[in-house]
């Protein structure tokens, strides 16, 4: 055996072998492990979409992801054409529909624009749900793990439910831009870091920018946060009036900043939104009672694994407005920790926060278990300026971002517990996450197929009949149950004009009125409607023909198309040729060319 020679002091040291050398956990390298759980998690909720964008859409489908597409495709138009933002006549033509108060998600649609070019909207859609869950979970563990607690864990546990809870899954059916919600938690800091500013001016700039951006992905969720900022600063300072003292004076000149600022940058767009044509006042009936049941809250959601669509059928207005189903083992979890850490200021006024906004969400009549118990508090919010325009089961989203808080607080403070057998409160901690969060954990969201856009449209067959100021009639005339045609349109970058369509305007198109969903009434629409849901052919009479005509005139149509494969599309023909005529088959549609009989001439 050789000796081995000498180390000097002036030789370098020993090289380490690669395979020995330690790899080190960095905190760059947990966050961004952290990161690509989130991503994962929201790819494997919209795994079954991402097979295939196009035909395949969430099985709880509503008519909002036909809307979501048209808007996206607006925002093509607006980059591409200099086209109008606010405002369109694309559909409802002639009244148009004012987009300003229809969340036309110009903060995400603009951003999409490339993809939305190059793979469509379907594939635009499918990108935001996704990056709307991950990036949500993200933006809070950002935030959380900075500024709330040290922890990393215990910041991806809080943000993990801030961002996959059963209420964002939820969601994820349907609405990218109440799922985006990746500005809030940065928007809460900035008026957080305001109460101890000593730039207010310069935070309060950095607040207004915040939120004129969060104003063009979604008000209402702007409003909630809003709220919720008032309602838990108020919650502090009962406790520790001593407080106010030391942050008024910063916190006012801040939010004065941010008033201003934000005032000025969207005095405009809102101006058209409560003023410009086709505005409205109010939401609709049908949503504005919307609320929770009591028993939503100890209910695992649908999306979830241990959710039952069947058990949750009259616990929420429908499957995209689950907005609490927290499950039995959370909701006890999350009073446990208010009950375990009462101590501290924060978490008794994150706990009255949450506990006043779940009430609110229970909307204007209590119930359990679908049994109406007594009239709710928000009996006498629901007619006020702004809350009137709000859904109040929504409000069960604030209260899902308190239990999120509350678990990473949870975690961070069974971390630092000073206690001989830490590694059994370790594997305590470890086992009251799993029993509360496995019960919700996401899964896929379940799909179903949806007609294709027909090849009369993609093969652009209908450029030789539809001119700029006329419109393509589908039958049935697109409305709330009917988004196809939007669908065709998006497919076009509405190159093309529908009458009907499903957005909100105020009723019979008067601007001011109170909001419903769909334009003004139409008869033959609601004929050909009942046609398609029936199967059965009505004899229609000379009054009926010259209202139909006097529709299509309105419309300035072009032309009138009815899918081949429409459901019950036999009768449909058959009642349309009693109006104006037979049809000719071309491609996969039967159409009808009625501009003879629109035009001016006419």
């Amino acid at each position: 055996m050789v000796d081995e020679p000498p180390v000097t002091a002036g030789d370098p040291e020993p090289a380490v072998p690669a395979a020995r050398r330690r790899w080190r956990w960095t905190p760059r390298r947990q966050d961004l492990a952290v990161y690509g759980v989130f991503l994962l998690a929201a790819l494997w909720v919209t795994s079954g979409i991402w097979a295939d964008p196009a035909g395949r859409v969430a099985a709880l489908y509503s008519s909002d992801p036909a809307q979501v597409q048209f808007f996206l495709a607006h925002s093509v138009r607006v980059v591409l054409h200099g086209e109008y933002p606010f405002y369109t006549d694309q559909f409802n033509y002639p009244d148009g529909v004012n987009l300003m108060a229809n969340t036309a998600i110009l903060a995400l649609g603009i951003p999409m624009v490339p993809v939305t070019l190059l793979f469509g909207p379907a594939v635009s859609f499918v990108t935001l749900v996704t990056l709307g869950l991950a990036g949500t979970a993200a933006a809070w563990y950002r935030v959380l793990s900075r500024h709330l607690v040290r922890h990393r864990l215990a910041a991806a546990v809080g943000a993990w439910f801030c961002g996959f809870s059963p209420a964002m899954l939820s969601h994820a059916n349907w609405h990218p831009n109440i799922i985006s919600q990746f500005l809030l938690p940065f928007i809460v800091w900035r008026v957080l870091v305001l109460t101890r500013s000593t730039r207010p001016v310069r935070d309060g700039v950095l607040l207004a920018l915040l939120v004129t951006a969060q104003a063009f992905v979604n008000e209402e969720i702007l409003l909630f946060t809003a709220l919720a900022c008032g309602v838990f600063l108020f919650a502090v300072v009962v406790q520790q009036r001593e407080r106010w003292a030391a942050a008024w004076r910063p916190l006012g000149v801040g939010l004065a900043v941010c008033g201003v600022l934000a005032g000025a940058l969207l005095a405009y767009p809102l101006w058209v939104q409560f003023a410009g044509p086709m505005a409205y006042h109010g939401l609709s009936d049908t949503v504005r009672d919307y609320g929770n049941d009591i028993a939503a809250f100890f209910t695992p959601g649908s999306t979830t694994l241990g959710g039952n669509e069947r058990a949750n059928v009259n616990l929420a207005p429908n499957y995209s407005e689950e907005n609490a189903f927290f499950g039995w083992s959370l909701s006890l979890l999350a009073v446990g920790i208010v009950v375990w850490l009462r101590r501290e200021v924060v978490v008794r006024a994150l706990g009255a926060t949450g506990l006043f906004f779940a009430v609110l969400s229970l909307g204007e009549r209590i119930s359990w278990w679908d049994r109406d118990l007594t009239t709710g508090p928000w009996e006498l919010l629901v007619r006020l300026p702004l809350l009137d325009a709000v859904v109040p089961t929504r409000f069960g989203l604030i209260t899902t971002v308190v239990v999120g808080v509350l678990l990473a607080l949870a975690v961070e403070r069974a971390a630092a517990l000073r206690v001989v057998e830490r590694r059994t409160v370790r594997t305590l901690t470890a086992a009251g996450l799993v029993f509360a969060l496995l019960p919700i954990a996401p899964m896929p969201l379940r799909v179903t197929t949806r007609p294709a856009v027909p090849k009369f449209i993609t093969a652009d067959r209908w450029r030789q009949y539809v001119g700029p100021d006329q419109t393509l009639v589908s039958v049935p005339v697109p409305a709330m149950g009917n988004t196809d045609p939007m669908r065709w349109a998006a497919s076009t970058d509405l190159a093309f004009k529908i009458p009907g369509g499903y957005f909100l305007a105020p009723r019979n198109g008067v601007t001011g009125d109170p909001g419903r969903f769909g334009g003004r009434p139409s008869s033959i629409g609601e004929l050909l409607a009942e046609v398609e849901a029936t199967g059965r052919t009505p004899k229609l009479d000379d009054r009926q023909r010259r209202r139909f005509l006097d529709e299509l005139r309105h419309w300035r149509a072009a032309i009138v198309v009815l899918p081949l494969n429409e459901q019950n599309a036999e009768p449909l023909r058959r009642t349309v040729e009693q109006l104006v005529g037979p049809a000719r088959q071309e491609l996969d549609v039967w159409l009808w060319d009625v501009r003879t009989l629109t035009s001016p001439s006419a």
